[in-house]
């Protein structure tokens, strides 16, 4: 079965359980041990860092057949805490699996330019950025990421095996104005540890006249990322959708 999930993650320390930690998964386990009665295994489609937020996550569990993908949903909403909500289930054909069978993962990331956007209602939710940024060198910028290409040098080093090769096939990249500020949208087949976050603050960066246009260009054939801008902060990322076959869902779903 799939969950499709929303979080807010401010107060989690990441996606993954750790036995000293309150963690999205181990929120998740102990509402399915609950309902269940024993221990399952709620496999996310890929790890939310502290302080990443979801409106479309996905989670793949395997549950007894007396529960129906509506009636888990509305169980599993009854118990959860207020900061997660199941707000899709999906009954899943057996060859499904959260990570492995993914097409494609969908991130925003929010970045506040007016004044307002230190206001205690948006400080947790974007980020605020007090420099002044052009639009259309973000844009630019965000062109020059499609396609696919090596993200060594957007990347934590270790985020993947020295054989990996770090090529990730970015779908769509793209840069749009909205009210208080600005968003950043990216899909892509795969994502790399804080790969959006250092992506959106070398971008800023040169949007603010702090870096040349050309460092987007030098990363991307870079071997390592030591001439990466810090990553922008976890509390503006969002992780937005998660694509699945259409043939791996079940014709009620």
């Amino acid at each position: 079965m799939q969950l499709v999930l929303q979080y807010n993650g401010a107060h989690f320390a990441g996606w993954q359980r750790q036995p000293d930690e309150r963690t999205v998964q181990g929120v998740l386990e102990d509402a399915m041990k609950r309902l269940c009665g024993t221990r399952i295994a709620v496999l996310g489609a890929g790890r939310t860092d502290a302080g990443v937020h979801a409106v479309g996550q996905a989670a793949g569990v395997i549950v007894p057949i007396k529960w129906t993908h509506d009636s888990l949903k509305r169980a599993l909403n009854a118990v959860l805490p207020k900061d997660v909500r199941v707000a899709e289930s999906h009954e899943m054909k057996p060859g499904f699996h959260a990570r492995y069978s993914a097409t494609s993962r969908s991130y925003r990331y929010l970045v506040g330019t007016d004044d307002d956007a230190e206001s205690p209602f948006r400080v947790d939710r974007e980020l605020a950025w007090r420099r002044p940024v052009e639009l259309s060198i973000l844009r630019e910028l965000a062109a020059v990421i499609v396609g696919d290409k090596s993200f060594r040098g957007f990347a934590v080093k270790g985020t993947a095996p020295e054989s990996d090769d770090h090529r990730c096939i970015v779908l769509h990249s793209e840069w749009v104005e909205r009210t208080g500020g600005l968003t950043f949208m990216i899909t892509a087949n795969r994502f790399l540890h804080h790969m959006v976050r250092f992506l959106v603050g070398t971008m800023l960066d040169v949007a603010s006249g702090r870096r040349s246009k050309e460092i987007v260009g030098q990363l991307l054939e870079s071997e390592d990322n030591h001439d990466v801008s810090p990553p922008a902060p976890p509390h503006g990322l969002y992780l937005e959708r998660v694509e699945y076959p259409s043939e791996l869902y079940m014709v009620n779903a």
